[in-house]
Order: C-alpha cells, then structure tokens, then sequence
C-alpha cells in the first residue's frame, strides 16, 4: 500500500496519545478487529512497546525454565550460554512486528499472503489459536498455583471449589483486559512492567545469596551427551520467543511512517532483556532449592513479609502475558472464520482455556507438561516464523492491507483454489523435517535418533522452510516488477 503524506489529522494522535481515536482509546472496548485500520486512526510511538513485551515475559515461567535447565544436567555457564542464545530469536520476533504499521492488520491477516485465503485459516487455527490455547492454560496454571498458596496461607484450604473459583477469577480478570484490547493494554502494561522488576529484583537478591556458584552436576555431561542438553535446552528457549509471531498485533495502530527498525528494536529489546534475566535467576536458584516444586522452595529463601508480595507478582506476570496472548487468539479466531466480534471470540477462547487449565492443575503433572509442550512446539513454530520472516524480507515489509481484508475469490491473495501452494508446501516440508530431527521425551524422530539423539529440528526445520518458500515465491514476487507502469 502506499504511503500518503501524513496531515494534521494523522499527526495529532502521534504526538498527543490523548487525542487517539475512539476506536482505540484506554477504558472502552476496542472497536477494530482484524480489519484494516486506517492511517487516520494511528497513533502511538515505537518505545511503548517495550513495556507491553516486557510485562509479558518477567513471569514464573521463565524463571521455571531457567531451573530446567540445570535439571537436564547443565552446568551454570552452560546454562547461561543457552539461554542468550535461544532468547537471540526475539530479535526475529521483532521483524515481524515491522509488518504492522506495513499493512494495518494483525499477523494472522498477513499470512495471508504466505499461504492464501483458504490455506491461512487452517494454518492459523493450528499455529496462531490451537498452540497458543496450551500456552494460556499453561500460564493459567501457574497463575492458578501462585493463588493457592496466597489462600492457604489466608487460612482457606484449597479444594476442588476454591480451586475452580479462583482459575475462573484469574480468567475472567485476564479476559477483561483482552476485552478491552490494545489501548488498555499499552497503557497498563508500563506500571506492571515496573512493579514486576521491583518485585523479581528481592527475589534475585535473595537467589544470588543462596547460590552455589561451585556448583557442578553430580554426573557431568560429555559428548553426545553434553550436545544433546544443549541443543534440547536450546530448544528449550528458543520456544518462548518463536511463539511470538503476533508482534504486528501490538504494532498495526502506529503510523505508516513510523521507523520499522524503531518498531523491531523496541519489540525484541522488550523481549530480549527480561527473558534472559528471569531466567537466568532461575537457574542459580536450582543449585539452591528444589526445582521441581519451584514456588515452595522460593519462598523457603524469601523474606517472610515478602512472600505475598512475591505470589502476587506470579499472578499479575501471567495475566499479562496471558492477556496478549488471549488477545490475539481473540484476533485469530476471526482471522479462521469465526463470524463474531474480537470480544467474543475472546471470551470462548478463556472458557477453553480455563477447562484445559482444571485438567492440568487437578489431572496433569504442570511441570512435565511445561517441559513436553514447549519442546514439541518447535516443530511447527520454527518454520511457521521463518517462513512469515522470509516473505516480509522478500516483500520488503510492502503490504497492502486493505487487500489483505479481502477475502473473495479473485481477490490478490486468493492464489488458487485459496491456497497459496508456495506457502504450504514450504510449511509442511520444514515441519516434516523439524518432525525427523526433533527429540523430547514424548518423541524422537529417526534423524536424531542416529545423530544419538541430538534435537535439530530447529535449525533444520527452519533453514528448509525458508529455502523453499523463498524459491516457491521469487518468480511470483519477481512478475509484476516486470510488467510496465
């Protein structure tokens, strides 16, 4: 789409946020969907995204994960050495927010034009709604252990009731603020974002004191061995943020001239720092306490009038995270079909969700399943944001998004039949080798069980993934430059 010269009109609300249009203001439910957002209505600046990743990622799960680590056999430094690496994928994260204020729309609408009309609903019911549904309940359940603490020490005994009025008030608090979409959630997320580093501030202060920084593994890892930690930890890592492929989301109000290298930097900044640092945390804490029952143990080396401080926290972290993360499914859902309004599509999305969290908190083992499902979803994940990286750097971030809203046969993203076969074949040939050389407890695929089980599916699904799309799509992309003006 080409840019107009911004006005008056489309300049106010950049420079005054007060001045934002009505379909978008703090306090009111969000009017806009997965529509077209005009150049009238946007507004914002690239650094209030910081704050809106930042507050989703300084929360108990990274700090989980980071204790992980050093339970699948990791010394401290190798530990360390994984999780920058694996968080580096925030910087991939933040190119695709650039496709935003590109195009207007949120991401599920401009995969589009990776895998057609037809074709992007099946993908986004699976990648952008279905995954994303295990990740809520996951952190819903974090959330959910965090409350029950706060209880029993209120003098309330947990049972099976109080357990599922307390999931479902957790819920209902997350969906609000999903509800009330974008402009509430930019706002509120700098305040939470602060408090939150408050809090994890005490937490570390107290994790440094009780380290052992001699620490070592009771059987070191060498060779094959020593590989196959890294790259499963690795793995580990690099899944928090490849499951970040809504940053246009957050983005798609900002004006159309806005610096999309402003846009990728506050977006992966945001990302980036929090998640190393969280998780960093949690791996000194496991050479100190017991993380298999992290919360516990941390309270064990907390200070006593911090403790409900600290399990608030836990709880404000995951309804920020959870928030975005039910917002933008709420945006998925539309995007596969579903002819409801964002809100309500919202509120199904949280009733799913609070259903698979009672089953993991009272059927599921929680830690198991944090470890098996973040492992596994780097198999779909991967190619899926790779591939959608790839058509933003062949396209050079040009979108057209009212095009994009059109989703009648014939239209420009219709390709054929619906389907755009370069995006499909490119999804499913990096899936299927990420399914070949992927290893978790769950499954090993055949190409790592004769690599003796190192996990490659990252680098193999992804590298396969945009090899092909980006052969699929050069003669496509190349023909209109050809024709004459």
């Amino acid at each position: 789409m080409t840019s107009t010269a911004p006005g008056l009109e489309a300049d106010a609300p950049h420079l005054c946020p007060a001045l934002a249009p009505a379909s978008d203001q703090a306090g009111h439910i969000e009017a806009r969907g997965i529509d077209h957002i005009p150049e009238r209505e946007r507004h914002g600046r690239p650094r209030e995204l910081f704050s809106v990743w930042a507050a989703a990622n300084v929360n108990y799960l990274c700090l989980v994960i980071g204790g992980a680590l050093i339970l699948m056999g990791l010394t401290l430094w190798q530990a360390f050495a994984v999780i920058v690496a694996g968080n580096l994928f925030w910087a991939l994260a933040g190119l695709l927010a650039v496709s935003g204020p590109a195009s207007g729309t949120p991401s599920s609408v401009i995969t589009r034009t990776m895998y057609g009309i037809r074709g992007n609903r099946v993908n986004t019911a699976i990648t952008g709604w279905a995954i994303c549904l295990c990740y809520v309940s996951l952190n819903l359940s974090a959330a959910a252990i965090a409350a029950f603490s706060l209880i029993q020490k209120a003098g309330i005994e947990p049972n099976t009731g109080v357990k599922t009025v307390t999931v479902v008030a957790i819920a209902a608090l997350t969906l609000a603020i999903s509800v009330y979409g974008h402009a509430l959630i930019v706002k509120l997320y700098l305040p939470i974002t602060l408090v939150l580093v408050a809090v994890f501030a005490v937490v570390g202060i107290s994790v440094l004191r009780h380290a052992h920084w001699d620490y070592t593994p009771a059987a070191r890892l060498h060779g094959g061995a020593l590989w196959a930690a890294l790259l499963g930890g690795f793995a580990l890592i690099a899944s928090g943020p490849l499951s970040f492929n809504n940053g246009a989301d957050f983005a798609r109000y900002l004006p159309p001239t806005t610096s999309a290298k402003k846009v990728a930097w506050w977006t992966a900044s945001g990302g980036f720092l929090p998640s190393v640092v969280v998780t960093a945390l949690g791996t000194p804490a496991a050479t100190a306490i017991d993380m298999t029952d992290p919360q516990s143990a941390l309270e064990g080396i907390l200070p006593g009038w911090f403790t409900p401080l600290f399990l608030l926290a836990l709880i404000v972290g995951t309804i920020a995270i959870n928030a975005m993360t039910s917002y933008s499914s709420g945006l998925a859902l539309q995007s596969v079909w579903v002819r409801i309004g964002r809100s309500l599509n919202v509120v199904v999305y949280g009733l799913l969700a609070v259903a698979l969290t009672l089953y993991a908190l009272l059927v599921s083992d929680f830690l198991h399943t944090v470890s098996n499902v973040l492992q596994l979803t780097v198999v779909l994940i991967g190619p899926g944001m790779t591939i959608y990286a790839t058509d933003i750097l062949l396209r050079r971030n040009r979108y057209d998004g009212p095009a994009l809203s059109d989703e009648t046969p014939g239209g420009t993203y219709w390709y054929t039949a619906g389907v755009n076969r370069a995006g499909v074949t490119a999804l499913a040939t990096g899936t299927a080798a990420s399914v070949l050389c992927v290893s978790t407890e769950l499954y090993v695929g055949p190409l790592a069980r004769a690599a003796g089980g190192l996990d490659l599916a990252l680098p193999a699904g992804m590298a396969i993934a945009a090899t092909v799309y980006a052969f699929g799509m050069r003669r496509r992309l190349a023909a209109p430059a050809r024709r004459p003006r």
